[in-house]
């Protein structure tokens, strides 16, 4: 069962940098691709990374690729997102998920139902 806790959110100027963590503590995290979403006020929630079960493949949304890095620590049990040059625009909640299937060879990830609490990214200028 998937258990999702998200950290490490926060208030920082345009230009800065946050490190966004979120621990899987309900099953064998190893096993699961990880993606992180976020939503801003009055808008879709939208893809913003993933990386593959085995850490060797990892992929971004368009508008953060170059900026934002994703990783996972699967001794710990947990995923990270780097974010650097963050941007006003870059404000949002953000959350993590996991793949609902284990060891999946492909990309094609179905993203769980089940959503932690989210943590808050605000960017000011």
């Amino acid at each position: 069962q998937v258990q999702l806790v998200e950290s490490g959110g926060g208030l920082v100027q345009a230009g800065g940098s946050l490190r966004l963590s979120c621990t899987d503590s309900g099953r064998t995290f190893s096993n699961y691709a990880m993606g992180w979403f976020r939503q801003a006020p009055g808008k879709e929630r939208e893809f913003v990374a993933a990386i593959h079960w085995n850490g060797a493949s990892t992929y971004y949304a368009d508008s953060v690729k170059g900026r934002f890095s994703i990783s996972r620590d699967n001794a710990k049990k947990t995923v990270y997102l780097q974010m650097n040059s963050l941007k006003p625009g870059n404000t949002a909640v953000y959350y993590c998920n996991a793949d609902s299937g284990p060891f999946r060879r492909s990309s094609n990830y179905q993203w769980s139902n089940k959503w932690g609490q989210g943590t808050q990214v605000t960017v000011s200028s």
